[in-house]
């Protein structure tokens, strides 16, 4: 498979995936001669790297050429779709092109399905790299055992459980803490001598407590907890949330909420048709709202809005976030 179209909002899973494919398929003495990374922002570097995959690899291993924001999939200028497509069959058996992005390959393009028609015959390989939703927990757990597999670690289940909420899609830091949990429990990844698996208890000594995040906070509010959330901006902020984003997630979480509400009681009992007039991507998460929101009329949720909306324009009149975060919540509670 001498193409590989990776992409995904998971950047520290793309990386691991890039270089594994890198270190299975050079030779470390060769590759100064035979690996090539270039940045698809630059469309000279874009064209290169097609030149370079059509190239043979030179003494031991294969030639791999990765291409970082790859631009043929997502609005690809019509001369570099033109030699993408000149290229594609041109690439050796022992040429690796790797074309990584950070957004869904657009089905539109005419790139994009010259490179799906490779997929289908085998002749390239995708894989997708999507980090869970906040609010979707079973996804974070997945991601947590995804990458323990990745790096050949053993999870007790409830070390998976305690890790998703410790780090939420922190994917990045995930891997970190697996790595030092596979020290701190004596494993040796990549041996053949049997594992021992990481457990709920490491997690706990090492990790420690439970991340925060925005959604948390409007959790407390929507369960009238003022000094509750409160706290929760507290923690954000202490790690360098910038205040107006936690305003900004809240305030979608709020007006979906409000949105389910309204919709609810006019009626509407199809969750396509209230995911879209909410602009949730998922409809799935419309089941979760409304056992959220059980029992609240749609006042609750827009006097929660008008408290952010007072919290907005103290950050942007430049009182201190903190000040402005407490004052918004507990003042008006």
């Amino acid at each position: 498979m001498p193409i590989h179209l990776l992409w995904g909002d998971d950047e520290a899973a793309r990386s691991r995936a890039v270089e594994a494919l890198v270190a299975e398929r050079t030779d470390p003495a060769w590759q100064s001669i035979n690996l090539a990374r270039l940045d698809g922002n630059d469309a000279a570097q874009a064209s290169q790297a097609l030149e370079e995959a059509r190239t043979p690899p030179f003494g031991g291993g294969d030639r791999v050429v990765v291409l970082q924001r790859s631009p043929f999939c997502n609005q690809s200028p019509a001369e570099l779709a033109e030699q993408l497509e000149a290229a594609l069959p041109l690439v050796p058996a022992n040429c690796h092109l790797v074309l990584v992005s950070s957004g869904k390959p657009d089905a539109r393009l005419r790139t994009t399905k010259a490179l799906q028609k490779l997929v289908k015959t085998g002749e390239a390989r995708e894989q997708s790299f999507q980090l869970p939703a906040v609010w979707d927990g079973a996804g974070q757990i997945e991601l947590v055992q995804r990458t323990a597999r990745e790096l050949g670690l053993q999870l007790e289940p409830a070390a998976a459980e305690s890790l998703s909420d410790a780090i939420g899609s922190d994917s990045a830091r995930l891997a970190s803490e697996l790595e030092k949990l596979a020290l701190y429990v004596g494993a040796q990844p990549g041996t053949k001598t049997p594992q021992p698996p990481i457990t709920a208890a490491a997690v706990e000594a090492l990790v420690g407590s439970h991340a925060t995040n925005a959604l948390q906070v409007g959790d407390a509010l929507l369960a009238g907890q003022p000094a509750e959330a409160v706290a929760l901006v507290d923690a954000l902020l202490v790690a360098n949330e910038p205040a107006l984003r936690i305003v900004a997630t809240l305030c979608g979480q709020i007006r979906g909420w409000l949105w389910v509400s309204l919709l609810d009681q006019q009626g509407e009992s199809d969750v396509n048709a209230i995911a879209k007039a909410a602009g949730i991507g998922n409809p799935k998460r419309i089941y979760v709202m409304r056992k959220q929101i059980r029992g609240r009329k749609p006042a609750r949720f827009l006097a929660l809005l008008r408290q952010l909306l007072e919290v907005e324009a103290a950050l942007k009149r430049g009182s201190e976030p903190g000040d402005a975060f407490r004052d918004g919540f507990l003042l008006a509670a």
